[in-house]
């Protein structure tokens, strides 16, 4: 899950399968990143798949002060910055660019494959630079709009 303003990857869940309970537990992550923060009135989009259109998953939301948007089917533009995040995951992930060992894979289980994203998730939020950010880090501009009297993030 991709904080469209920063860019800032807030939440994200390793699995075998698609379901809602992924999604949920992604949400959650959401939900303990921004545990500072007023969360009311942010929008969380998706695509139209099956893990996120249950019940669970809007009750969550809801829980948490976000509303649902929910693509259109077969849009992959609806969804754009999702999916891009997801091409440089698959890219990148492999180059190995935190220096971890086994980052890259081959994995030998979701163990495995969970501390890969982990680095890559940390080295994506704190170290890469986007050209969209004017060469910063999500963690920089989140930094940079962050008043000083305002909590730091997690």
């Amino acid at each position: 899950m991709v904080d469209v303003f920063s860019r800032r990857i807030v939440g994200w869940k390793a699995a075998r399968n698609m379901t809602a309970p992924l999604v949920i537990d992604a949400l959650n992550m959401v939900a303990w990143t921004r545990r500072n923060s007023d969360l009311a009135g942010v929008i969380c989009h998706s695509d139209a798949g099956s893990q996120y259109t249950p019940i669970a998953d809007t009750d969550r939301l809801d829980d948490i002060g976000a509303a649902p948007s929910i693509g259109t089917i077969g849009n992959s533009f609806d969804n754009a910055m999702a999916e891009t995040t997801i091409g440089l995951f698959k890219t990148e992930l492999h180059r190995n660019p935190a220096g971890l060992a086994r980052n890259g894979g081959p994995w030998r289980g979701l163990d495995d494959l969970e501390l890969a994203v982990c680095g890559w998730v940390s080295w994506f939020n704190t170290e890469r630079l986007h050209s969209e950010l004017d060469d910063r880090t999500p963690t920089e501009i989140e930094d940079d709009y962050r008043h000083p009297s305002q909590p730091e993030a997690a």
